[in-house]
């Protein structure tokens, strides 16, 4: 178990416990603070995180951007990795596929997923990825692929 996951647990655990993990999680790389995300759920296979749409996110059409959205996908499949990701491994994102389906007219909901047997297929595996309005879209969908290998002591 990572000490992200751990911290999560801990974290969530007290009073506006979420909201606080939001704000620390942003904090880890400045693209995710740009997005303002609020953490949903992190656990082995499964990270969830919503980005609000405010003026930050919007696109020259009032929509949230679809980087933005990427970036949501992005923060939620990390929550998912450091949950799922074996003891002496590491992962690391090695590319992105997604295809764009509608506009996001609300916030989203980002989602990233994962069974046991696409773990099994490492050092490839792949995470499923969507992002949902309020509504039930899905704006933005795809695969996130990782690379799982033994971690270097440092």
């Amino acid at each position: 178990m990572s000490s992200t996951f751990d911290l999560y647990r801990k974290i969530t655990a007290l009073p506006q416990g979420k909201r606080l993990f939001s704000v620390l999680y942003g904090q880890k790389a400045p693209y995710f603070a740009s997005i303002h995300m609020r953490v949903q759920e992190m656990k082995p296979h499964l990270g969830q995180v919503v980005i609000p749409k405010r003026r930050s996110v919007k696109n020259h059409i009032g929509t949230i951007h679809a980087i933005a959205a990427c970036n949501g996908l992005e923060a939620a499949m990390g929550l998912l990795a450091e949950a799922t990701c074996p003891p002496g491994m590491r992962w690391l994102p090695k590319g992105m596929d997604v295809q764009y389906l509608a506009k996001s007219t609300s916030a989203l909901t980002c989602t990233a997923e994962t069974t046991e047997a696409d773990w099994a297929g490492a050092p490839d595996v792949p995470v499923t990825v969507k992002a949902v309005t309020e509504d039930g879209t899905v704006t933005v969908a795809g695969t996130i692929h990782l690379w799982v290998v033994p971690a270097k002591n440092r």
